[in-house]
């Protein structure tokens, strides 16, 4: 398997929290988010919650290379929870949480896990594509926008709505991201293909997926033949160029572009 992979900071001053990693049978890529300044929460951050379990992940794809991975994915979970349970609140809402991708080639199938709002895209070679994509943290939010809008920002109405969006996560009728509840692992998309009918394979933060969500001025199609001919940077850079003429606020952008699939 071959990888080219890009990531962008978003955030002036602030550490990216994306992490991207290529393992000779595979990708990962961890999106983090949480609250920012939560430091009396979790003393490491979000960007440290995210490249330890990215790193984590990665090391295990080629030490495990038939096991599901949702359960390596259970397993990442738990050992990063374990490494800052006693000194963080690991449960608190709204201490680090994360978006992951996973992608896996084996000699006969390339496998892949979706959890939360990145996504994966495996373009065959008949033409046709295989997107993944999880959209229910959007979903959530959309119901509460409405009450957003209306409530004054930072008032107790405000964070009450907050505190209730938030209580959505990881649960039944909510959104599942990797947080500290290693259940959240069965709840991923997952999906695969003959190896020998996937002529590419990328993963996206959304961050790097915006030309199509939200901005709708390209479809999956477009965004691979993109990363086929110009790679990651450049579908970056497009993104980047997007927001700029949006006035749209510039979030951590990551993504891995994998071929050669074949002759393993």
């Amino acid at each position: 398997m071959r990888a080219v992979m890009a990531t962008l900071d978003g955030h002036p001053g602030r550490s990216n929290e994306d992490f991207v990693g290529v393992v000779p049978n595979g990708a990962v890529l961890v999106d983090g988010a949480g609250v920012p300044n939560a430091g009396h929460l979790c003393r490491h951050g979000v960007a440290w919650y995210a490249h330890r379990l990215g790193g984590a992940l990665l090391a295990a794809l080629p030490q495990e290379p038939e096991r599901p991975l949702a359960a390596i994915l259970t397993d990442a979970i738990t050992t990063i929870t374990d490494l800052h349970r006693d000194s963080c609140e690991v449960t608190n809402a709204s201490s680090p949480f994360a978006a992951v991708a996973i992608l896996r080639a084996g000699p006969d199938r390339v496998e892949h896990l979706v959890l939360g709002d990145a996504c994966a895209v495996l373009a065959m070679r008949d033409g046709s594509l295989l997107v993944t994509e999880d959209r229910r943290e959007a979903e959530v939010m959309g119901r509460f926008e409405g009450r957003l809008a209306a409530a004054p920002e930072g008032g107790e109405a405000y964070r009450a709505v907050l505190d209730e969006m938030r209580a959505c996560r990881n649960a039944p009728g909510g959104y599942w991201v990797a947080k500290d509840d290693p259940v959240a692992a069965a709840h991923g998309f997952t999906g695969s293909a003959a190896a020998q009918e996937v002529a590419s394979a990328a993963l996206l933060s959304n961050g790097a997926a915006r030309l199509v969500v939200p901005f709708a001025v390209a479809d999956w199609a477009e965004v691979m033949t993109v990363l086929d001919t110009a790679g990651p940077a450049a579908l970056i850079e497009r993104v980047r160029a997007e927001e700029t003429r949006r006035e749209y606020a510039t979030d951590d952008a990551t993504a891995v572009h994998c071929t050669a699939f074949q002759g393993r």
